[in-house]
């Protein structure tokens, strides 16, 4: 299809000019207000790195209707995903989103906007669920696998007047880091088809840096959403653990997997990131009243409240000076031995912390020596297995059972996706040691060593990884040593590279190192954003990650935006341009 951006919003300017708000009416997209003598022209929308305040803006000037928005991604997906580049980052558009995107337009011109994502076109990992939209975790063998009401998560973004453009591909079943699925093939990375975009979330991530949404949803249990949001330059949130619900996300590992927000603006993140959390009553939150596996479920809204703190609004804390002031510690063991492309990683990370520091931010340097005095080795934090070995066998199946087959005719069991053989073949072997780790769990009478092992293995993830991993992170981030003292002021956040490499060859993985297990083994949050753009040709995103205490997101926001704001490290991908502006 062609765009029909400027033919609709030339007939909407006057349909929508009634709904202007005279004190707004005078501030284009990103702009200041000016003088009431002083007419201003009205806001546009450009789809290339567009944000939602822009195109509420637009909105609000007439230039912009929510059908031109989801048409013009729509447009932007047909020319550039299965064409061109080709990135196979969509697996299927919501054929109802332009009839959502006209009842939405209806809604503006009757009341003004639906909720603070107003029109917002999502894409959704292929993971989350959707009443309208098969959910297929990235296999052929749950591709008809229709699910009768939406995720938590994703019922919030819908309340909050945002509208699902549709699911974006994944590294099949959540397992790895290529990028891969049976059900789309390989994601190509936004910033260079040649390479690869990382996972799980590799669709969102090529997705939104290549402007197809305006946002996207992410899963992730061991760096699904951080890895790609670093090699495609978005801002990736893994929240706290239980602070989004995992209602209606296929699991991987429920002790670990969370899901969490992809976006081109910490801004946009802290929109979406209101939209996604929220006390959830049903028996698949994992809301939990303590972090322990066994604890019970909250049981109110007022108990998630006073466990999480959630904000009125994460958009409070978008502070354009959120650095001066900001104590940070960066974990020099987790930046890499400087080899090959890590060299380029830690240039622009260490070009990063002169830019905070500019902006009156302390960044310590700590290096293992440090670590020691604080009795932290950073290896011990990470030297666990994580928990998807253990529980994607008997997760993968409660999930499956969660809802009649006599519509769909889904399969019911991890046995039963196994047994047919619908998946990519390089997952055999992940399927194979999985199941064969499950049916020991589930087994107690197998009392072979080999059993014995894996049931010892889980016991220590459960029951003593918890308390090693958060009681070291808190060491580092009170800043005290192991009897409680002081070593200096305390840390707002943690600092380290997301990924240790650049942008892999297509089909392969990047060097993650170890660094993206400390969120999901300690469910702090940790948040991805581009730190700049290494010198190569073209530029590829170089991304760094900050981890905080937990629950507290708003602290993470406020740093990320405080970077964004005086280092501007996002540049758009040149593969996927504005297309031309062309009438019917």
């Amino acid at each position: 299809m062609k765009t029909r951006l400027w033919l609709a919003a030339l007939l909407a300017a006057g349909l929508l000019s009634g709904c202007n708000d005279s004190n707004d009416s005078s501030v284009s997209a990103g702009g200041s207000p000016d003088t009431p003598d002083t007419p201003t022209d009205p806001a546009t929308f450009s789809f290339v790195e567009g944000t939602i305040a822009q195109a509420h803006a637009a909105m609000r000037d007439g230039t912009l209707t929510c059908e031109a928005l989801v048409q013009g991604y729509i447009d932007r997906i047909q020319a550039y995903d299965s064409q061109g580049p080709e990135l196979r980052s969509v697996v299927r558009v919501n054929p109802l989103a332009l009839q959502r995107a006209r009842e939405l337009d209806i809604a503006y011109q009757q009341s003004g906007p639906s909720g603070p994502l107003h029109c917002v076109p999502v894409l959704l990992k292929d993971n989350f669920d959707t009443a309208d939209i098969t959910t297929s975790a990235g296999g052929i063998a749950l591709a008809y696998n229709q699910t009768p009401d939406d995720a938590f998560s994703v019922a919030g973004i819908v309340a909050a007047g945002g509208l699902v453009l549709g699911k974006a591909n994944l590294d099949e079943f959540a397992f790895g880091f290529q990028g891969s699925s049976s059900i789309r093939g390989q994601v190509k990375n936004a910033y260079d088809p040649t390479k690869g975009p990382g996972g799980s979330s590799s669709g969102t991530g090529a997705a939104i840096a290549a402007s197809f949404a305006m946002a996207g949803t992410g899963s992730d249990t061991g760096g699904s959403i951080r890895v790609p949001s670093s090699l495609e330059g978005l801002v990736g949130i893994r929240p706290s653990l239980r602070l989004v619900s995992q209602d209606g996300i296929v699991p991987l590992a429920a002790s670990q997997d969370t899901g969490g927000p992809m976006c081109r603006t910490v801004e946009d993140c802290a929109l979406m990131l209101d939209a996604m959390t929220g006390f959830d009553a049903s028996q698949t939150s994992n809301q939990r009243q303590a972090f322990a596996y066994d604890a019970p479920l909250l049981d109110s809204a007022d108990a998630y409240q006073t466990l999480t703190n959630r904000p009125a609004t994460y958009t409070d804390f978008l502070d354009a000076e959120g650095l001066d002031g900001a104590h940070i510690a960066a974990l020099m063991p987790l930046f890499g031995d400087g080899s090959g492309e890590n060299a380029q990683v830690q240039s622009v990370l260490m070009a990063a912390i002169d830019r905070m520091r500019d902006a009156g931010a302390t960044v310590d340097i700590l290096t293992a020596e440090d670590l020691a005095a604080r009795d932290v080795a950073l290896s011990d934090l990470t030297d666990f297995d994580s928990n998807s070995r253990y529980e994607f066998r008997q997760d993968l199946t409660a999930y499956l059972m969660s809802w009649p087959s006599s519509a769909d005719g889904h399969l019911r069991s991890f046995d039963a996706v196994a047994d047919s053989m619908l998946y990519e073949q390089r997952n055999q072997g992940t399927f194979d040691f999985y199941g064969a780790i499950g049916r020991a769990l589930e087994n107690t009478d197998d009392d072979s060593e080999e059993a014995v092992a894996y049931r010892a293995a889980y016991q220590r993830n459960l029951e003593q990884r918890p308390g090693i991993v958060r009681g070291g992170l808190l060491r580092i981030l009170d800043n005290q040593d192991d009897q409680g003292a002081a070593l200096g002021a305390p840390y707002d956040a943690l600092l380290y590279p997301s990924v240790l490499s650049l942008a892999p060859q297509l089909g392969s993985s990047p060097s993650t190192g170890s660094n993206n297990r400390l969120s999901p083994f300690s469910g702090f949050p940790a948040l991805s954003m581009p730190a700049g753009m290494a010198d190569t040709d073209p530029a590829l995103p170089v991304g760094m990650e900050l981890l905080g205490r937990e629950f507290d997101e708003p602290t993470l926001i406020r740093l990320a935006y405080g970077y964004q704001q005086v280092a501007q490290p996002r540049a758009a991908p040149t593969y996927t341009p504005e297309l031309a502006a062309t009438e019917d």
